[in-house]
């Protein structure tokens, strides 16, 4: 019996979530706001609602703590500390203080950083920040109520299956 009741602890030891760095600072205000404005500025406002509007901020902080393994969640911190001293270094300021054609010109910038580090990227090399932070943003929006109704076509009660829809240029894609 007793060695069935220690086997088991053994065990179970195995159950235990990986450790994980601190990123309960993700979900201080200030750094809530200023996911929403990256995301804000990779998915903005136009005839639907943009990733503002979706509150992805802390979807993407959630996402961040709970499925991301230590190493990415570094990357990921260590991201907006980076974002934040490119922004100081192209327009003098951080991020949150820079306007809105500033803030998308240094995105631009980013993300072609990032596609080059990827393209040439090995396996057992860590993604770019600004990757992680961008595929948050557009995943936050389009699993959000705003993104499924507004920004993709939706049907609450789908009908029947019609595997020949018609579909013209210009349509939304359907919501999953």
């Amino acid at each position: 019996m007793g060695g069935t009741l220690i086997g088991a602890e053994y065990f179970m030891s195995g159950c235990k979530p990986a450790a994980s760095i601190n990123v309960a600072d993700l979900f201080l205000k200030p750094n809530l706001a200023l996911l929403n404005e990256i995301a804000d500025t990779i998915l903005p406002t136009t005839k639907t609602p943009g990733a503002k509007a979706a509150n992805v901020a802390p979807f993407m902080a959630l996402i961040v703590r709970d499925c991301y393994e230590p190493k990415e969640q570094q990357i990921f911190l260590d991201g907006i500390k980076d974002l934040n001293g490119a922004s100081n270094q192209k327009n003098g300021k951080d991020f949150m203080s820079c306007t809105p054609e500033q803030r998308t010109a240094l995105l631009t910038d980013l993300d072609q950083e990032q596609k080059a580090y990827t393209k040439t990227r090995k396996d057992d090399q860590p993604p770019h920040y600004f990757r992680l932070m961008k595929e948050l943003s557009l995943l936050g929006y389009f699993t959000s109520e705003v993104g499924c109704t507004q920004a993709l076509r939706y049907l609450p009660v789908p009908g029947k299956f019609d595997g020949c829809m018609p579909y013209k240029k210009g349509d939304k894609a359907w919501a999953i």
